[in-house]
């Protein structure tokens, strides 16, 4: 899901960009604003809980190999 949130931030902070440089409706830039600083923080929680769950994965289950 990781790679989803991160397209996800992505396409907030370009639609940021364009909705600062042209003249949208100030609602459209403060919508992507919001969404690009929203992103972030969840998009680095899900990273973090995806490093803890694959630690925990190896400690129970050393056999499992996670491919990429």
């Amino acid at each position: 899901m990781v790679p989803f949130a991160l397209a996800g931030v992505a396409a907030f902070a370009v639609a940021t960009l364009i909705t600062w440089f042209t003249d949208a409706p100030d609602l459209w830039f403060q919508t992507s604003l919001a969404g690009l600083l929203w992103g972030i923080p969840g998009t680095l929680t899900m990273v973090v809980h995806d490093r803890n769950r694959r630690r925990r994965r190896a400690l129970t289950h050393p056999e499992f190999t996670v491919d990429g």
